[in-house]
This record gives structure tokens, sequence and C-alpha cells, in this order.
């Protein structure tokens, strides 16, 4: 777990919050205007907070901004009796919600912030007001195809599940960080410097540290995502109602850019997609001054 007061020399200067009540310590940052909409920032593997860096000043701006450190990860504590599930996760950011006692939530979802928010925007329809997807799947959105590509990044994943080696090579992000995120879609290699080798690789000090990144590939490599998310599909069509964007870097290894795009168009088929034929998986990272104007632009028109 990263100090609370760490800034990575002054690239994430925003004062630390921690809850309780998802029952381990949550990291989280609260920042911008009071009585702004809420609009919450989702992370996914193997990252942390620290990847909406450059989006936290400008959104909360004009709203209240929240970037939640999911359990094993960034500032959050990474208990080791826990389920590292998506139904886990959800779970965790419920009981977040419900202590700060949001509504009218924007999500802004990338990898697996997108199933986490759109699970919870399932059951709590009454909260969530807007959906904005990156490089992301929203679960039950649409039928598989009978032949969807296996990409890069879950090639890897089986081959080492297969041999009996994942753990051992996931259990060294805090070494090997970059290299791992390369192989899921990291373009942007000049943003990576001192400072944001050491913010990637603090979370994971050791292999028990690492535990949260091992399951998060598994639960979807391993199926075993699908019972939670068909206890509410049902409800996924009125998520239909609620406005949406999307934008979708097209160097993604993680999951399949036409794949992501056909379920959110099949969801939404008259919302926004804006491509970025240049940008990975972690669009944040290689397009912020393109995508946080857009998510103002989104806020501003569905007011």
């Amino acid at each position: 777990m990263i100090p609370a007061d760490e800034t990575f020399d002054g690239t994430f200067p925003f004062e630390p919050h921690f809850s309780d009540a998802p029952g381990f310590r949550m990291h989280y940052v609260d920042e911008g205007e009071g009585e702004g909409e809420p609009v919450i920032l989702l992370h996914g593997e193997p990252t942390w907070g620290y990847l909406y860096r450059n989006f936290i000043p400008g959104l909360s701006e004009t709203n209240r901004v929240i970037v939640p450190d999911h359990m094993g990860f960034g500032k959050s504590e990474t208990p080791q009796d826990r389920e590292y599930t998506l139904r886990t996760h959800v779970g965790n950011l419920a009981a977040l919600i419900e202590e700060l006692d949001l509504h009218d939530i924007t999500f802004v979802m990338q990898d697996w912030g997108g199933p986490m928010g759109s699970q919870y925007a399932v059951r709590h329809l009454d909260r969530v007001k807007r959906m904005c997807v990156l490089n992301t799947l929203i679960p039950g959105s649409r039928r598989e195809p009978p032949n969807a590509p296996v990409t890069p990044w879950f090639q890897w994943i089986g081959k080492h599940h297969e041999a009996g080696t994942l753990q051992e090579t996931l259990g060294h992000l805090g070494s090997n960080v970059l290299s791992v995120m390369k192989i899921i879609g990291f373009e942007n290699s000049e943003a990576v410097d001192d400072a944001w080798i050491r913010a990637y690789s603090a979370p994971f000090p050791d292999k028990e540290s690492c535990i949260g990144a091992i399951e998060f590939p598994l639960d979807a490599y391993l199926g075993r995502i699908r019972d939670f998310v068909f206890e509410e599909i049902a409800n996924v069509p009125e998520l239909a109602s609620m406005p949406a964007m999307m934008v979708e870097g097209m160097q993604d290894h993680a999951i399949d850019p036409e794949r992501a795009i056909g379920g959110f168009r099949a969801l939404y088929p008259d919302a926004p997609v804006t491509v970025l034929p240049d940008a990975g998986h972690f669009c944040q990272e290689d397009a912020p001054e393109i995508i946080v104007p857009l998510i103002r632009q989104f806020l501003r028109l569905t007011t």
C-alpha cells in the first residue's frame, strides 16, 4: 500500500481520503465543486487512481470528482482474506457510494472500470445518470459473436495460467509493470519517467500485494463473472436510457476495439463514439488533452 501522503514528485498532488465502509481501508480522491454532480473515475488493471491524474484538474472545475483505488491497488489496502472478484469489487464500490451518499453519478470507466461501473448501475439505476466508456466493455450489452478474437493480453494470460506460471509472472509487478502494460496496450512512452515508474510500481512491493492484479484477468479468462452479470442482465436495457459517450484507443491489446465499439453501439446506437487511431488501452495516458474536453462537453450538453 502506498503511503497516504506520497505525491510522486508532485505528479499526484491530491489530498488522500479513506473509507472503511467496504471492510478494508479504501483510498479515494475527492476534488472539485461540492455542489457539482459527482463524476466517478474507475481504473482497471494494473493501474490505480494515478491513471487519472491528468483528468482530475479539468473535470473538478465544474464537478465533484471521485477516484477510488480498488481493493489491492494504489493507496488502498490489499487484504489477503477477501475474494478478488467482480462481485466483490462492485460491492466495495457500492459501499463507498452509499457512505458518500452520491446521486446523479457520471461514471468514467476504463478496463475493469466498465464491468464495475455498469454492474453497479444495473443494480442502482436510481443513482446513475451518465456513462463515459473508455476502452472497456459493458457485460451483457450484446450477444457475443461465435468467433470473438482472443486478444494478445488474454493469449498471454491463458498461456501462463495453463503453464502454472501466472502467479509468478504477475507477482513481480513492482519490477515489470511497464512491460505488462505494454502487453495490454500502453503506447505513450514519452510519459514514462522515474516518477511514472515509481507510481505504477509502488502498489506491488511483493507477491502478496499483487493478488488483485492476478485475479482480475482470471475473473474474465475463467468466466467467473458470468453468473454475477446474468443476475441483473434484464436491467441492462435500462442503461440505454442514460446519456452515454465512448472514446476508443484503437491500439488496444486487451479488449478488441471493434468488439468494444460494437457492444457500445448495440446499447447506445445514437451515442457519440470518438476513435483515437494512435492511442492504446490506457487512453488516459495517451490522449488526456482530447478526452477531458470531450467529457466536459458531454457533461455540459446532458445537464
